[in-house]
């Protein structure tokens, strides 16, 4: 069986990773017959490099001509980098935004889990790490504060910037929906993360994701302030099963939970629209301060290249395949450097590559 894939590499580490997960994706289709064409796309700093915006129109097609794409990371160092000269609708991470928009990918599937091996570099107290965790961040992607009127001017005198956060019912209902059905997949409990103490987005979350819970009488719902759930998941993250939130404390949430993993560099990601389309990238970002040492972590991008055989193609046994590599590997003491631990052994980027191939 063929499928089309778009393939961003994007910044900074991003070519490396990616280019492992073409290793194993290229593994895979091996070993149970398909054929992965894979198709490159620019988009960030080096599309703007190339063209002099973070993303054409031309690379907006072909992702749309593609089954699924992959996606390594975007961006640059913030502080020296000259893409952060540039006005804000022409820096990197703003064709991040253009082809989610683009693409109609609303739903940001982020897991976080804490494998028994890494549990030495989970950062949490040893008796909360020992408990373990197993969540998915649901964070709705094409709404809210990103995506909102933004203006920065003069107001009598004052130099004053805004940005609007905005929601309506329908967007909160959707991703809603998809927790849900997730959820029912998994432990059957949805938290949903909200400010509906102070924001009237927040009060109009929390009544659309009530409604929605009618229709999942077997679904807990429980909801927290946002403040509250930045303290509980480094508190008690094995309460959580999955994460509901809009945009901005998705963004914040998901990072964290990421970093108790033990490192950001082992987080998978998908972002999906309406149909089975998605887009798949790791967590972490762009590492320009080690671009190019073949020491990066490529486990989460290959690991979001398993999410992509699972929730696009519909290929289970294959995107099982691919987990248990990374487990197998794991058990091995095999690491790179950011999840090393006393008496394992370190690898390169491109070392834990043939590894988890080798174990396909």
């Amino acid at each position: 069986m063929g499928f089309k894939i778009g393939c961003i590499p994007g910044d900074g580490i991003g070519p490396e990773i990616v280019r492992e997960a073409r290793k194993v994706l290229d593994a895979v289709g091996k070993k149970y017959g398909h054929e992965f064409e894979f198709t490159e796309i620019d988009m960030g700093g080096c599309s703007i490099d190339k063209y002099g915006v973070p993303l054409t129109d031309e690379a907006i097609e072909k992702a749309k001509a593609s089954d699924a794409v992959l996606m390594g990371s975007i961006g640059g160092n913030t502080s020296t980098s000259p893409w952060y000269k540039l006005p804000p609708e022409k820096r990197p991470e703003a064709g991040l935004l253009k082809i989610r928009k683009s693409l109609g990918l609303f739903a940001n599937l982020r897991p976080s889990y804490l494998y028994e091996e890494l549990k030495d570099a989970c950062p949490l107290r040893a008796e909360v790490a020992e408990a373990g965790f197993d969540m998915l961040i649901m964070r709705e992607l094409t709404g809210g504060l990103y995506f909102g009127e933004r203006y920065t001017k003069e107001v009598d005198g004052v130099m004053t910037a805004v940005d609007t956060l905005s929601y309506n019912e329908n967007e909160i209902r959707r991703i809603a929906v998809k927790a849900f059905e997730i959820a029912g997949k998994r432990r059957k409990k949805v938290i949903s993360i909200d400010k509906a103490n102070v924001l009237d987005s927040s009060r109009l979350w929390r009544k659309v994701v009530n409604e929605v819970a009618e229709n999942y009488p077997d679904i807990e719902l429980e909801h927290m302030l946002v403040d509250n759930a930045a303290m509980q998941l480094v508190k008690n993250p094995a309460q959580f099963d999955v994460v509901l939130t809009e945009n901005m404390f998705g963004d914040i949430l998901s990072d964290e939970a990421a970093e108790i993993s033990g490192s950001i560099g082992m987080l998978s990601s998908a972002s999906l629209n309406e149909t089975k389309f998605g887009l798949y990238e790791p967590s972490g970002g762009s590492a320009p301060d080690i671009a190019g040492k073949n020491i990066a972590n490529p486990i989460a991008t290959i690991l979001s290249a398993a999410m992509m055989l699972r929730f696009t193609f519909d290929l289970d046994k294959e995107a099982d395949a691919i987990e248990n590599a990374v487990r197998e590997v794991l058990k091995a003491g095999i690491r790179t450097g950011d999840i090393m631990s006393d008496g394992c052994r370190r690898v390169s980027t491109s070392e834990m590559g043939d590894e988890i191939v080798n174990r396909i």
